[in-house]
């Protein structure tokens, strides 16, 4: 297999669903354009050079990309290929996950850098963001404490949450969602995505979820699945309770700024410095126009419309569903062009 070939251009890759603890994935259907019920395989990892953490998994290679009509790895291709695919960076270090909600998810937060250093040798924590792509009728999410819950109330709702599946939900601020809306979710901050969400998830490239209520719907977790194999007092310490409900819509929903708007092409800041430096997220909303020359080493994924890649001597067309990754070889050769309407996300890894 070449992979010199296979790094000199945009990489597609093979579908690549992901076992969770909740159940979900019939908005797929819609989205890719396929037969997607609801099940334990309600995300799809994104050109993705992250493992899954899955209690008892058996595959060396769950989470990890396979690139498309060959039996490569996205992890393997970047190794291989490290130059061509990444330029002078160490790794991708950014995740994208699409994922849909028929339940709620369980009560959880994410570690910081720090905290990840210390208790999983890792450089990553997992801030993350949310871009809602569609919902169910009552979709919402859960975010931030309701004021006044203190540390013991959440160890409490832990114990209770052995026989009470409503005990921590009842902690958090529910709050109902939309397609289009955008979500900062910083590490360390409570929160669940609620039921009927399509999302469009970035994030920092690890899996560490510390999440620890007993059931997610009629899925038992075990401690690991809870503490991922820490004790349960450093687990709840990775809480942050300064987050409360006016703190979340103050400092966490995020309004789309225009970077620039010309020629039927609207480009968009959706999750910027300001907001994070572990990741990047932008959108470009074409109409009978154009995009910019596409920056690489990068994410994309066509959110709505259909339109055309091409570049360099190449063309592939794309339609609502399709993503790619950009290399550092084809930084600034390739552009996305529609005759209709097209919406493209950009998912921009940390800058070096």
């Amino acid at each position: 297999m070449d992979t010199v070939k296979i790094a000199s251009n945009p990489v597609f890759f093979e579908k690549n669903r992901v076992f969770r603890v909740y159940t979900g994935g019939k908005l797929f259907s819609e989205f890719f354009g396929d037969n997607s019920e609801d099940s334990f395989y309600p995300e799809e990892w994104i050109c993705s050079s992250t493992k899954a953490l899955n209690e008892g998994s058996t595959d060396e290679f769950e989470g990890l990309s396979t690139v498309k009509g060959t039996k490569i790895h996205f992890n393997e291709l970047l190794a291989e290929q490290k130059e061509l695919m990444l330029g002078g960076r160490d790794g991708l270090d950014v995740l994208v996950k699409a994922l849909d909600s028929a339940i709620r998810l369980p009560v959880q937060a994410h570690p910081d850098k720090a905290f990840s250093r210390v208790n999983f040798n890792s450089n990553f924590g997992k801030a993350e963001s949310w871009l809602v792509l569609g919902a169910r009728e009552g979709a919402c999410i859960y975010f931030g404490f309701k004021d006044g819950v203190t540390p013991e109330d959440f160890e409490d709702a832990v114990a209770k949450s052995e026989t009470d599946k409503t005990a921590m939900e009842k902690l958090l601020n529910k709050i109902p969602v939309k397609p289009g809306d955008v979500y900062f979710i910083p590490a360390k901050a409570v929160h669940a995505i609620g039921y009927g969400c399509l999302i469009l998830e970035v994030q920092e490239p690890t899996d560490f979820t510390i999440q620890p209520e007993r059931w997610c719907g009629d899925y038992k977790l075990s401690d690991n699945e809870m503490y991922i194999g820490l004790d349960k007092e450093t687990a709840l310490s990775v809480y942050d309770y300064s987050y409360n409900l006016d703190k979340v819509l103050k400092e966490c929903k995020k309004t789309p700024t225009i970077i620039y708007e010309a020629d039927g092409c609207k480009k968009e800041c959706l999750i910027g410095k300001d907001d994070t430096p572990c990741f990047g997220v932008e959108r470009y909303v074409i109409i009978n126009g154009e995009t910019e020359k596409l920056s690489g080493p990068c994410v994309y994924v066509v959110t709505e419309g259909e339109g055309l890649l091409s570049g360099n001597n190449y063309e592939k067309p794309l339609k609502k569903g399709d993503y790619f990754f950009m290399p550092h070889s084809c930084n600034q050769q390739y552009s996305v062009k529609t005759q209709g309407n097209l919406t493209l996300a950009v998912c921009l890894p940390p800058e070096v």
